[in-house]
């Protein structure tokens, strides 16, 4: 099945929701020609049987013509066989379609989750990303897989209404009639149902991030005795989930209801008429046989009709949550394409730090503007940064050449050392290195190498995931590493260790760390002190403690 990438139709802008149903119907047209066509053959071979069967009635067992009767039978066989192979090949194709749909919706979903970087978490909650990819993928597909028999439906709905009006003009008016007078009742329906819905939807999004965001901290909860005030909270929100299910639900049985009640209105009109028409003579038993056939068979592509106009109510509220995700934009637009050569220094203009290369830099400051600085050189957020000479956001491989490293990061699930192994291979020896310098060994020896990391790292202290953290930015081995308060959960020994060692592993790249801590600007070659979002001070520590009164105190942490 050829589920190659689907090629991304650009920013929704203000169009409606309808745009992106029509982005996916424009990327499959042959897949929904053939699903419309063989719906189409098999929707004609169902509704000539009753024609067939008036005809068998009239001619072979009224008319006693046993020849008459085998031959309509052989007509019966071969419609049955006709239909067993377009349902077969229409159901092949509707599959495809599904799968086409819902899984070129998740590539799209998840290129513009990636390309959108660090600002998604800003831009869209995790529980709408969570809905996005649980439910809304797969309700956009399902719009496109009823098409199908929606296209079957109105063509049958309009050769019965022929083969009516041939037999009996009467008849045929009550359908061609009836027919647009049943989806006139059941349209104020549609409206409703949309709106529930639509709150529907965004309520169950908001209680999935309320879920993700107690189980990521359900440590520092129990930590703090907040678990029941948090329960309850989830409580409420779940309930006002379920409350708008039902409003959901009943709008849908209130749906649901009419596409059988009003088919089955016209039903027994349509056989009242013909009985009529029998007893005064102007329709034979045969004919009586294959109207009473023509009005049961049209309970189905009416209800199909019901369920496309359902769907796809559901469809456009789908529509719509996906095209918040693809209308996300990244804070910082893409690299650029220059080829500069390194290493050189890197220039924070807005704050006038400079990391220059071959040396560890200490940065003292607030967690305010260590945030800002670091979003900057890391290029999650925009900023005159420039390396060497050429703007930061014009270098290519920009991404190659710097990573910064918070404890936000997570583990990944997994065998232990792969997690830790930076994307490309690196050789063995310096995976071991980092795991060293981050005096990581003993985690990963009490563990073992092989053992399964559960979600986030669970199993571990905050002081082993750091180490761990950090053991993995060093094996990435950067250009320029930047480290936000790497060791602030490990024990005060292990901090002096690691900062001993860290310089001489890092020897001839660029490493910036952001700390207060003494045990750290000891051991580095330059610190700087940034005072409301501005370089106030730079040196080395003892200079700076001498020299700056508020380097001290923040240091002191007096």
């Amino acid at each position: 099945m050829d589920l190659s990438p689907m090629k991304d139709p650009g920013p929704p802008g203000d169009r409606g929701p309808w745009w992106y149903l029509a982005v996916l119907a424009a990327n499959m047209p042959g897949r929904l020609a053939a699903m419309a066509g063989w719906g189409v053959v098999h929707a004609l071979s169902l509704a000539f049987v009753p024609a067939v069967l008036g005809r068998a009635l009239d001619a072979g067992v009224v008319g006693a013509d046993t020849s008459a009767l085998f031959a309509w039978t052989g007509v019966l066989l071969a419609l049955g066989c006709v239909q067993a192979l377009a349902d077969t090949l229409r159901h092949r194709v509707s599959v495809r379609a599904w799968l086409g749909a819902a899984y070129g919706t998740v590539q799209l979903v998840t290129r513009r989750a990636t390309a959108t970087g660090a600002a998604l978490p800003r831009k869209i909650s995790t529980g709408e990303m969570v809905s996005v990819g649980a439910a809304d993928v797969s309700q956009v597909a399902t719009v496109l897989e009823i098409f199908g028999r929606g296209v079957s439906a109105v063509v049958t709905i309009a050769a019965v209404t022929s083969l009516m009006l041939a037999s009996s003009v009467r008849l045929g008016l009550v359908v061609l009639v009836g027919v647009p007078l049943i989806l006139a009742l059941a349209a104020p329906l549609l409206s409703p149902y949309r709106r529930r819905e639509e709150r529907y939807r965004e309520l169950n999004g908001t209680l999935i991030g309320q879920a993700t965001d107690i189980v990521a901290g359900l440590r520092v909860l129990r930590g703090v005795g907040g678990e029941r005030l948090f329960a309850d909270r989830y409580r409420a929100a779940s309930q006002r989930v379920r409350v708008s299910g039902a409003e959901v639900a009943r709008a849908e049985s209130m749906l649901s209801g009419a596409q059988v009640l009003l088919p089955g209105l016209l039903l027994v009109l349509v056989t009242w008429l013909g009985a009529r028409a029998v007893a005064d003579g102007s329709l034979s038993a045969g004919q009586l046989v294959a109207f009473y056939g023509y009005a049961v068979f049209l309970v189905q592509p009416l209800k199909v009709i019901g369920e496309v106009a359902g769907e796809t109510m559901r469809g456009t509220v789908a529509s719509r949550r996906i095209m918040a995700v693809l209308a996300l934009e990244p804070d910082v637009p893409a690299a650029g394409t220059a080829r500069v050569p390194g290493p050189a220094p890197l220039t924070d203009a807005a704050s006038g730090l400079v990391l220059r290369p071959g040396r560890v830099t200490a940065l003292v400051a607030s967690p305010a503007d260590t945030a800002a600085i670091t979003a900057r050189l890391g290029r999650h957020a925009p900023g005159d940064v420039t390396y060497g000479d050429v703007p930061w956001g014009d270098v290519a491989d920009v991404r190659d050449r710097v990573l910064v490293a918070v404890n936000e990061d997570r583990l990944f699930a997994g065998p232990l050392l792969p997690s830790l192994a930076p994307a490309r291979p690196v050789p063995a020896a310096r995976l071991d290195e980092a795991i060293a310098v981050a005096h990581a060994a003993d985690v990963v020896a009490s563990t073992g190498a092989d053992a399964v990391v559960a979600e986030a790292g669970r199993e571990f202290s905050g002081g082993q995931r750091q180490r761990l953290r950090l053991a993995r930015a060093l094996a990435a081995d950067p250009e320029i590493l930047v480290l936000v308060d790497p060791t602030s959960a490990v024990d005060a020994h292990t901090e002096a260790a690691i900062a001993a060692v860290l310089g001489p592993a890092r020897e001839g790249r660029t490493t910036l760390v952001c700390t207060t801590s003494p045990l750290w600007l000891t051991r580095v070659d330059h610190v700087v002190h940034v005072t409301e979002g501005s370089v106030t001070a730079e040196g080395t520590h003892p200079d700076l403690l001498a020299a700056s009164p508020s380097y001290a105190s923040l240091v002191s942490r007096d």
